[in-house]
């Protein structure tokens, strides 16, 4: 099989008929051979009755049903774990992704060899709340990641089946697959222009608060890069350095105390400087930090799939 085309959605069963019958053209007209995947994310419209419905007409459609809504990632990972084409189409179903990026998008993977390309909404028709926020967002992700991608966020992606194979998304992190992607080895990550299309059904799913936690899934994101496989490393090294600080600055005081007392010079118990306390806290703190280390370094070594999901139906 060529293409797998995974559409996780949210409420979007006016646009449904629309997406299908518009990815079916473009892929007939390529002479692609292809599936699609719906998967509905807990809708509580009519999206699901709608697929089913799609299905019978379209021997090519398959759809997951989530019995409560988990969020895109979730989405996203089942959907991963249906595919069997050899080239993975992700788009949303609202209808501002088009379709016929589909073939550019294909032969970008096939005959350019890339691992995944990223879709870029170069021109906009979203309002400069939503715009602003995005483009700072997506500076500092390139600047964190070294992943010199305009639109982290866009829906629009392609892969290799072997990449969303090898990815583990969970949480709410489905805006970082490149990032993920290069973490499991793929290093060709490359980008497409796209058209961006105006909302026609509905309203969009997402508000501001996603830019706060795209910030605080972009710090997960790359401490679990550097550090997830060996959390000993960042917080027994740091556990250590204060344990160390924490050392001399306890024993300076007791040292200074045995010099002023051999020379008779008076001097304050160890006990009533509060350098002493500071010492103590340090070395408190430090030793927290290492056990914090040893115990995310045993949880790491006997962790188990984390990806539990509830699936209503499927077909």
């Amino acid at each position: 099989m060529d293409i797998s085309v995974v559409v996780p959605l949210y409420n979007e069963d006016e646009s449904l008929p629309e997406l299908v019958a518009w990815i079916e053209k473009v892929m007939n007209e390529n002479n692609f051979t292809y599936e699609v995947i719906l998967v509905d994310d807990g809708s509580n419209d009519n999206s699901w009755k709608v697929i089913e419905s799609l299905a019978e007409k379209n021997k090519n459609l398959r759809g997951i049903s989530f019995q409560r809504n988990y969020g895109k990632s979730a989405a996203l990972y089942c959907g991963f774990e249906a595919v069997e084409g050899d080239v993975v189409i992700t788009m949303d179903a609202d209808l501002q992704d088009s379709p016929d990026e589909i073939p550019e998008l294909y032969y970008m993977i096939v005959r350019d060899g890339s691992d995944l390309v990223s879709g870029w909404k170069k021109k906009r028709y979203d309002p400069i709340s939503k715009t602003l926020p995005s483009k700072f967002f997506n500076a500092t992700a390139r600047l964190f990641t070294g992943i010199k991608l305009h639109d982290f966020n866009s829906g629009l992606k392609a892969y290799k089946k072997k990449v969303v194979k090898s990815i583990e998304i969970y949480g709410e992190m489905h805006r970082y697959i490149p990032v993920l992607a290069k973490r499991a080895g793929f290093r060709k990550i490359d980008e497409k222009v796209i058209e961006h299309r105006a909302r026609k059904y509905g309203r969009t799913k997402f508000g501001l608060s996603r830019f706060v936690n795209g910030y605080l899934d972009l710090l997960s994101v790359i401490f679990i890069s550097k550090f997830g496989k060996s959390p000993m490393h960042f917080f027994g090294l740091l556990g250590t350095l204060m344990f160390i600080i924490g050392f001399i600055m306890a024993a300076y005081l007791g040292i200074d105390k045995l010099v002023c007392m051999s020379k008779n010079i008076p001097a304050i118990l160890v006990t009533d400087s509060p350098y002493f306390y500071i010492a103590l806290a340090v070395m408190v703190i430090g030793t927290q930090l290492f056990l914090a280390g040893f115990i995310g370094e045993l949880v790491s070594r006997n962790s188990s799939d984390r990806n539990k999901y509830l699936i209503d139906k499927r077909f």
